[in-house]
């Protein structure tokens, strides 16, 4: 493959993906362990590209460092549901609102395409399995730039409780790169214990006993926050949604011991950083906190405690590209791109690793 160049405007990058590039499966499907796939490694210092795979994770780091990770869980987020005119959608669900409402998208099935359904009204009722039923209630957020309505407000009404509703009828999220279905164990990572993500926290995906053995036996501490994911904000450079997230005082005073100390602070995912930076101040301080964030890194707000980050490929018109240049800069995450692609790494939440490591201004002393 010729070497790609890439155009940028901060928080846009312009790409082609080829389908070639889209993971389809998990790397178990591939004949791999999940800490088999590939991990691109940016020298932000110097401007070295290191290509690896993901059991080497611990030579990166160094004794004294942090992983902050995200323990939220993913539910089966993906529901089958019948419009009045008789025609079967998929109604994903976002985030659990209060009153016990939620935010959710219509999508059609996933080996129908990808991109939303936008001609939804207020009041539709749409008929979910086993007797259960959905109604859209409001617009949630604002309206495109083309007057449709991507999410909305929706009341949900089912036998028993919700959980086990989903556990019974639904699926994981999948979208059209993703061919057939996977048993929502696909979805999990090794640390979720509280369900609440539409979508899997994917970077902590590769993560294996084995792996965070040789992380302790390096002196790298993991700690858990939690982030509950909505659905992905891929069309139009869309920026990410209010998300609920904890930070609890254990992890804060993990964070700011490190920080004193002089270690690392290695997000594992754009979720954790944008948690911790949700309620970082000034000086990187972090303070327990919990509620709803709509935080985006980038747009005039630069990281304060995150160090270092561990993410997955990002689309081209991703919003979370925003924040890796907040970190790396536009000019080398657009070489580090350019090299993912030349190299063949697999994009999306079942492909392979990217870890940016800071610039020499942002390590410690």
């Amino acid at each position: 493959m010729s070497a790609t160049r890439i155009a940028h405007s901060p928080g846009s990058a312009a790409f082609l993906l080829p389908p070639e590039l889209e993971a389809h499966e998990p790397a178990e499907a591939r004949g791999l362990a999940r800490d088999e796939v590939r991990l691109l490694v940016s020298h932000l210092e110097d401007d070295r590209l290191e290509h690896a795979h993901f059991t080497r994770l611990p030579d990166y780091l160094r004794r004294g460092d942090l992983l902050v990770v995200n323990a939220s869980a993913t539910i089966n987020a993906a529901l089958s549901a019948r419009r009045v005119d008789g025609s079967v959608v998929a109604l994903h669900l976002s985030q659990r609102l209060p009153s016990d409402m939620w935010s959710v998208e219509l999508r059609r099935p996933a080996e129908a395409g990808t991109r939303p359904l936008l001609d939804a009204e207020v009041g539709e009722l749409l008929v979910l399995p086993d007797g259960g039923t959905a109604r859209l209630v409001a617009p949630y957020g604002a309206s495109r730039s083309d007057g449709g309505v991507r999410l909305w407000v929706a009341t949900l009404r089912v036998p028993g409780a919700l959980h086990d509703y989903l556990m019974r009828v639904g699926q994981p999220i999948r979208y059209g790169y993703v061919p057939r279905s996977w048993p929502l164990s696909a979805y999990q990572t090794m640390f979720a214990t509280e369900p609440g993500s539409a979508e899997m926290p994917s970077a902590g995906r590769p993560f294996t006993p084995r792996v965070l053995d040789a992380l302790a036996r390096r002196g790298v501490r993991v700690v858990p926050i939690v982030l509950h994911t909505g659905v992905s904000s891929l069309e139009d450079h869309e920026p990410p949604y209010a998300e609920r997230f904890r930070v609890s005082a254990a992890a804060a005073r993990a964070v700011n011991e490190t920080r004193a100390a002089g270690g690392r602070i290695v997000a594992v995912g754009t979720t954790p950083a944008r948690a911790l930076e949700t309620v970082a101040t000034s000086d990187g301080f972090i303070e327990p906190g919990e509620g709803w964030t709509d935080l985006v890194i980038g747009a005039g707000r630069e990281l304060r405690t995150v160090d270092a980050l561990l993410t997955g490929l990002h689309e081209p018109r991703a919003s979370h590209l925003a924040l890796l240049e907040s970190l790396a800069g536009v000019e080398a995450l657009a070489h580090a791109y350019e090299a993912a692609l030349e190299a063949r790494y697999l994009w999306h939440e079942f492909g392979d690793l990217h870890l940016l490591l800071p610039h020499a201004s942002r390590a410690p002393d």
